[in-house]
This record gives C-alpha cells, sequence and structure tokens, in this order.
C-alpha cells in the first residue's frame, strides 16, 4: 500500500499486454503525483512544511532500456514493468522565512497538467480495453 495515496497497486491479472501494464503502472505513478500536489498545496501555510516530489520515469526508462540491452523479450520487459516504482522525497529548497518551500502557483499547475496526464492515460486504457472486449465479442 502507498503511503501518500492510502491505496495499493491494482491488477487485472495475466491478460494484460505490457503496453495495458505499462499505462496501468503510469496510472499508479500519476496517481501519487496528484496526491503529492494537493497535499503540497494544503500545507503551503505550514511552517518548515517540505514540498513533496514524485520521481518514475528516469527509473522506470533505464528499467527498459536494461531490459532491452540484455535480449528484450516479452517477459523481461514485463519483469522491468513490474518493478518499476515511484519515490516520493523531500524537496529541501526552502523559498521563505518559515522554511515552506511551496510555491501555490506551480503546484497548483502541476496538479492541472497531471489531471491531464491522468485522463490520456485513462483513455488508452479504455482504448486497449475496448479492443480486447471486441476481440473476446468478435
Amino acid at each position: 500500500m502507498d503511503k501518500l495515496t492510502g491505496i495499493g497497486t491494482t491488477t487485472t491479472g495475466g491478460i494484460t499486454s505490457n503496453s495495458m501494464r505499462m499505462l496501468e503502472k503510469s496510472m499508479d505513478y500519476l496517481w501519487t503525483k496528484q496526491a503529492a500536489h494537493l497535499d503540497n498545496i494544503a500545507n503551503a501555510e505550514t511552517p518548515g512544511y517540505k514540498v513533496k516530489t514524485v520521481t518514475f520515469e528516469k527509473k522506470f526508462e533505464q528499467r527498459l532500456k536494461a531490459a532491452e540491452r540484455h535480449g528484450h523479450t516479452r517477459s523481461k520487459t514485463r519483469r522491468a514493468i513490474e518493478t518499476a516504482a515511484w519515490e516520493v522525497e523531500d524537496d529541501e529548497e526552502v523559498t521563505r522565512m518559515d522554511e515552506n518551500g511551496v510555491n501555490v502557483l506551480e503546484q497548483s499547475l502541476e496538479a492541472v497538467r497531471t489531471a491531464y496526464q491522468m485522463e490520456y492515460t485513462l483513455q488508452a486504457l479504455n482504448n486497449d480495453f475496448t479492443t480486447l472486449g471486441r476481440a473476446i465479442n468478435g
């Protein structure tokens, strides 16, 4: 279970493709990232609060490239996707005298950007499930 969001990672079982699993993993990451932005905004007036930053893309890309270097197979790619994880870090940059580092405008813009990314990811997942449903139903 994720400490920031309080939810567990979802899974659709063994019927998913690597691209669908990657979209699912991306959605989990975006959900955590959105929770961090909202947490940051909620604590904009808390003295000493450190901005939470969620990272995922670089490590995820490194895992996929490593799987490709070691003989790009579906199972190695799946393992790279399954083991990829995001990290929530405290940003040490302080912008105010009370040692609070939250820039509300910046966090609000990032929350909107993340919401759009979530929408596009959900649309892609929906398209994959629609395709899968058509394949099953004929």
